[in-house]
């Protein structure tokens, strides 16, 4: 069984199991139907364990970029929905690079300072083709489990 529907299995026993065993459970739910979202600000969603890897490849899918311009480009694109901490994104250019999935070289940025510009190499488009595969089905494990937009999400 792929890693993703055993997490995806995972998780929809667990929320199973926390609303048939948790009396309050029923009552918070209706509470939350119930809440408007819009009241609350949105605050921008940190990225899961993961996910990182798989958003610089896609960026870097483009051309070379350096670190602060992969973060900008994938919180643009996310409709700044999501934040790089940069204390995630450089281990992760390290960790990349170390595995052959992409190349770093010395030049200078938009603003004419020294910078390391990242490009994506054959092993890593290979990657990005069998991790955006996985991730589609995952993806849709989740929204199948999740179940659609209701009218008051859209509202909210």
């Amino acid at each position: 069984m792929a890693l993703g529907r055993r997490w995806a299995l995972a998780l929809a026993g667990s929320i199973a199991s926390y609303v048939e065993y948790n009396p309050v459970s029923a009552g918070l739910a209706a509470n939350l139907r119930a809440w408007h979202w819009s009241s609350v600000p949105q605050e921008r969603l940190k990225l899961l364990q993961g996910t990182l890897d798989q958003l610089i490849l896609r960026t870097l899918i483009f051309g070379a970029q350096h670190g602060q311009g992969i973060a900008r480009v994938i919180e643009q694109t996310s409709g700044d929905e999501l934040l790089v901490e940069h204390g995630a994104l450089y281990p992760a250019l390290q960790r990349l690079e170390g595995r052959g999935w992409i190349a770093a070289k010395w030049g200078t940025s938009e603003n004419s300072r020294r910078a390391r510009f990242y490009t994506l190499t054959r092993t890593g488009r290979k990657q990005l083709v069998s991790e955006t595969t996985k991730w589609r089905r995952l993806a849709g494990a989740i929204g199948r489990i999740i179940g659609p937009e209701s009218k008051e999400d859209k509202e909210g």
